[in-house]
């Protein structure tokens, strides 16, 4: 089975993990992968350019676990990660200071900042890195083009604009956002192989990511949502009992006028893009019109409880497309 997964942070990251296992794929290549494939579209809304380096948060969550190189108690960097590059930039006054280069992570920045100013575009800088990681799925960005999330804040000093990632780490996302604005994202175009990869889908699976500003940013790219509504698209919620399971998505949501529900958040990315919606239990009872909603225990407490969240979203595109087809 061919599956196409939009992701970004953390949820989706291990979500893949679950998903991965319940395919078959295993670690390694695409190549080697024997009874499914995975094809990840990641969000490159949240990059930043910081002392000279691209950073993609997003891109990178996503190799580290499923190459096995994730710190596993924080679920972003690298395990085993020191920070002296950024102490001694701390104390040459370097700034931001918010912003936590490990030393480990720093290598990846490098790599990807000598093969960018080589000319190499960001799929196939991330296709080089991969070939390190070895994740077992497809690692491509939502789009070689440069777009960035910025969030419009009003801090007492007056209304501005700031990276996401300021607004995100530095301020913890207390600053009330007026709007989120994904800059660059009309004119760009998806990376190489995404509009492919999602053709060849057999489903897509929205995983439990950040739905305004990782899965958001990928649908926001032109042509990638339009893809993704022609195929059978289940979506697993990220939002349990009224509160996100972790980060501060609830912050996301309220800049974008939607209530901080599993209900609202399905409603939010329409009936027109999802056939179905896993909520958690304590959700249970859940409708929103044009949309199957089913409830099962959501909380990725370990490997196993992640690959029976993946199972059951598997299942569920499963059942849909066949209705699809007799319908068809």
């Amino acid at each position: 089975m061919r599956i196409v997964v939009p992701a970004g942070g953390i949820g989706g990251a291990r979500f893949l993990r679950g998903l991965r296992a319940v395919l078959g794929t295993g670690a390694g290549t695409p190549q080697e992968q024997s009874t499914g494939s995975i094809t990840v579209i990641g969000n490159t809304g949240d990059d930043i350019t910081l002392f000279g380096l691209r950073i993609c948060p997003d891109l990178d969550t996503v190799m580290y676990t499923l190459g096995g190189g994730i710190n596993e108690e924080q679920g972003w960097g690298r395990d085993g990660e020191t920070f002296t590059v950024k102490e001694e930039l701390a104390a040459y006054g370097m700034k931001p200071t918010w912003f936590g280069l490990g030393d480990r992570d720093t290598a990846t920045h490098i790599v990807r900042a000598q093969m960018l100013a080589a000319g190499y575009p960001l799929s196939a800088v991330t296709e080089a890195l991969c070939d390190r990681w070895k994740p077992g799925v497809r690692l491509l960005p939502m789009t070689d083009d440069q777009v960035e999330t910025h969030v419009v804040v009003d801090d007492g000093d007056g209304r501005r604009a700031i990276h996401f990632q300021e607004w995100w780490i530095r301020h913890r996302a207390a600053l009330p956002a007026e709007r989120i604005v994904s800059v660059g994202a009309e004119e760009a175009s998806p990376a190489p192989g995404v509009l492919k990869a999602i053709d060849e889908a057999d489903a897509v699976i929205l995983p439990p990511s950040n739905p305004v500003v990782s899965v958001g940013s990928v649908l926001g790219v032109p042509g990638i949502r339009e893809a993704m509504a022609a195929k059978t698209v289940v979506g697993v919620s990220p939002i349990i009992g009224g509160a996100p399971v972790r980060g501060m998505a609830d912050a996301c949501l309220r800049a974008v006028g939607v209530e901080t529900s599993a209900g609202a958040v399905a409603g939010y990315l329409g009936a027109d893009l999802l056939d179905g919606w896993l909520v958690d239990e304590a959700d249970a009872g859940t409708e929103v019109e044009g949309i199957e909603v089913r409830s099962r225990p959501l909380y990725m407490s370990g490997p196993e409880a992640t690959e029976a969240i993946a199972r059951a979203a598997v299942d569920l595109a499963v059942e849909l497309a066949a209705g699809k087809g007799e319908r068809g």
